[in-house]
């Protein structure tokens, strides 16, 4: 996943952002990151915040202790990790820091925190390359030792540790995996440490990204971070059908788009009357037919005429509902049905037009190639 300008070489050298593919977030637009309190400077007499944010394969980030260590936004950095150190690129410094780990719920005072060695070097950021280039190849012959074991997971992405001494493999299973006969066929082959991460479908497709129904990027893989419930009630607050095909993303769960524009939906359907409440008339009970939420619009027909539709205004139907409620009967709908020329009732093709319209004689031309 990347743009035209990064795929394109020159010279063997990526171009676009001029990172030269070590951008580390395998795409222009994966989890951005923007400091909005760049152009302010901290007063004087205050430190600046000890913590800085690291960000390392798939947008996966942490927060480490900068150790009075001189560091800028974009650094490539060698930061403490359980057991030999990991190599991660700075993203925010300073207040913003302060303002992620508290959403995050992490406690800065802690003494446990990690902090950062150093710059990293020339050669740790070769052996982190090195490391990288294998992970593909790594994945592949994972799953094929899986499926020896038939196991019923799979193995979606690996990633390494910036010294190359720990593989972390990340896999999605249906069912609880005992994966320990796994864990030491991988030691044997790959000579490291091993962790094995579960992750939900949606994080899956997360980290591998994709394409969506709409043209653009998963927002998963490029800026959605929390993953919200979602369920057929918000497709059908937004009158939307019910097709599993149409209203499922990559990861095969409901697209998290259909929360986007839920609460709009939501706050529109209040003066709105529910689509099952039917009104009394004279002439007979009328059903709703149709709803345009936004130009608050409703479509009503009788029961015993359906094909004829009478177009009402929110309020007037919230009246005539009223009227109901009361105990007292309307007069017709078409006393109050908005007219117009487009969508006259009484003036539908249905009704006028000859259900012959669409017959043609043959082509004389053809008739006449036909004979000779």
């Amino acid at each position: 996943m990347s743009c035209k300008n990064c795929i394109s070489k020159s010279n063997g050298t990526p171009r676009g952002c001029n990172n030269n593919g070590a951008c580390t977030s395998n795409s222009c637009n994966t989890f951005t990151v923007f400091d909005w309190l760049n152009d302010i400077t901290a007063p004087n007499n205050k430190p600046a915040f000890p913590f800085c944010e690291v960000r390392f394969k798939n947008g996966r980030k942490g927060y480490f202790k900068t150790n009075s260590i001189l560091l800028s936004i974009g650094d490539i950095v060698a930061t403490q990790s359980e057991k030999g150190h990991d190599v991660g690129v700075i993203t925010l410094l300073g207040e913003l820091v302060r303002i992620q780990m508290k959403k995050k719920d992490i406690n800065h005072e802690s003494g446990d925190a990690l902090g950062i060695y150093r710059i990293a070097s020339q050669k740790d950021i070769d052996v982190w390359q090195i490391s990288r280039d294998k992970e593909e190849a790594v994945k592949v012959r994972a799953r094929k030792l899986a499926l020896k074991l038939e196991l019923k997971m799979k193995i979606s992405d690996v990633e390494y540790q910036g010294d190359g001494s720990k593989i972390i493999f990340y896999y999605t299973a249906d069912d609880r995996v005992d994966f320990r006969e796994l864990i030491k066929l991988f030691a044997r082959e790959f000579k490291s440490r091993i962790e094995m991460k579960q992750v939900g479908l949606r994080e899956e497709a997360s980290r591998l990204g994709g394409i969506g129904s709409c043209g653009r990027e998963l927002c998963c893989s490029t800026w959605l971070h929390d993953f919200r419930a979602v369920n057929t009630s918000s497709a059908r607050y937004q009158q939307l059908s019910i097709n599993p095909g149409k209203l499922s993303g990559q990861c095969g769960k409901l697209k998290c788009c259909l929360n986007y524009e839920l609460g709009m939906y939501l706050e529109a359907l209040k003066d709105i009357p529910r689509k099952e409440i039917k009104i009394k008339t004279k002439k007979g009970i009328a059903v709703c037919q149709k709803v345009n939420i936004f130009k608050r619009r409703l479509w009503y027909s009788y029961l015993d005429h359906p094909i004829d539709w009478y177009e009402l205004d929110a309020n007037t139907a919230n009246n005539m509902i009223e009227t109901n409620k009361k105990g007292d009967t309307i007069s017709s709908l078409e006393d109050f049905a908005i007219v117009s020329d487009k969508d006259n009732v009484n003036n539908r093709p249905l009704k006028t037009d000859s259900i012959t319209r669409f017959d043609r004689p043959k082509n004389r031309k053809f008739n006449k190639l036909e004979k000779t």
